[in-house]
């Protein structure tokens, strides 16, 4: 059997790329990983996702545990046979969702109890259960459990949390146990605090992971915010492991956090967006809800390949929003995910060539352009 491992192949500045290899294949790096929540990517069929060019999918522990449960997913053959995905497989471990979804939650050394937000069904989840569930699961690279409070926060709230989620860490590295060819990841806490998140990797590293994410971003502070901390936050960090950034994000986010040493990102933000009418390209976003694209028989993007670009029109695609069709949420994000690979291959390949300083003008430089009105 293929052992979890990590290659590292190439550095400009803190960028880097490299494989992460799995006994379900490789995971180029940087990767964006699709969410598929709920053992689906909304709007996609799993082939056409991996047509986009991903070499993994993200499933939500929190959502699968209350529907269809992890039980009855094991019981039809684990995740992977019941969403019809055959590679590697990334399941978060419900903390943010508790956090940021469940009713009436109660916090206690031991773990969280909550209400479920479907049915109002009470449920425990620690940090042994969030292991359970993923093994029931059989996720590829499983997350330990942690408690991610939402920013802004003050210190006192931030390092208790920071703290206990260490201690967590340890009881789900565990509770994970020997498991050849998964990989289970601890989660560095802290906030916006530096001496925070330095305790925080010190106290990960020395319990022993492999791989480690940056939690507790992109939770309301603010773009500019998140680059501060990503200056110095993943240099704590082992650097013969792979690097996760949870939850991100725009392609301006992806971009600056690979800059600075991020080789792992996931985010809902291209099948959502594809599903409410907005289309990420290289000049901007697309609102194609707007009455300006009704005659525009032009592509969304002229440079894209995918079949939204391909094989239909501006005018086309929001006639089928307008009209509320199921096609447009199905292009649309379709046409997301391909950019959103775009930005992940061409990061690779500049990475390589050391060349990714050029890279990252460019991109910067086409977006400002901004989108072109038909004349």
């Amino acid at each position: 059997m293929t052992k979890f491992s990590f290659k590292l192949n190439a550095t400009d500045g803190k960028a880097r790329t490299g494989v992460i290899s799995t006994p379900r294949g490789d995971i180029r790096t940087p990767a964006f990983m699709p969410v598929g929540t709920a053992g689906t990517v909304k709007a996609m069929l799993p082939e056409n996702v991996r047509e986009t060019g991903a070499d993994i999918l993200l499933g939500n522990t929190y959502h699968l545990m209350l529907r269809p449960t992890a039980e009855r997913i094991d019981r039809l053959g684990g995740l992977h046979r019941f969403m019809n995905w055959d590679r590697p497989i990334l399941t978060d471990s419900g903390g943010f969702q508790v956090m940021s979804l469940a009713d009436l939650r109660k916090l206690t050394e031991k773990g969280v109890t909550f209400k479920s937000h479907i049915d109002g069904s009470r449920h425990e989840l620690t940090p042994e259960r969030s292991m359970e569930i993923q093994r029931l699961l059989g996720s590829d690279i499983v997350m330990c459990f942690d408690e991610c409070p939402a920013l802004p926060a003050d210190r006192k709230r931030i390092a208790e949390s920071m703290r206990l989620s260490m201690r967590w860490a340890e009881r789900s590295k565990d509770a994970f146990g020997d498991r050849p060819g998964h990989a289970l990841f601890g989660i560095m806490q802290g906030g916006l605090e530096r001496d925070l998140r330095e305790e925080s990797a010190r106290a990960l590293t020395e319990i022993g992971f492999d791989g480690y994410a940056v939690g507790g971003l992109a939770v309301g502070e603010g773009q500019q915010a998140m680059f501060d901390c990503l200056d110095y936050a993943p240099d704590y960090l082992p650097t013969d492991k792979p690097r996760y950034l949870m939850g991100v994000g725009k392609p301006d986010d992806i971009v600056g956090a690979v800059k600075r040493g991020i080789d792992m990102m996931d985010c809902v933000l291209p099948s959502r967006s594809g599903r409410t009418g907005q289309a990420f390209t290289r000049r901007g976003v697309v609102n194609i809800k707007n009455a300006r694209h009704a005659d525009d028989p032009r592509p969304l993007d002229e440079a894209c390949t995918c079949p939204a670009c391909r094989d239909y029109s501006r005018a086309y695609l929001h006639h089928v929003y307008r009209s509320n069709e199921m096609i447009s949420g199905m292009l649309l994000t379709w046409h997301n995910l391909h950019y959103f690979q775009e930005i992940m291959q061409g990061m690779r390949e500049a990475i390589a060539a050391g060349t990714f300083a050029e890279w990252e003008a460019d991109f910067h430089a086409t977006r400002a352009l901004g989108d072109i009105a038909p004349v």
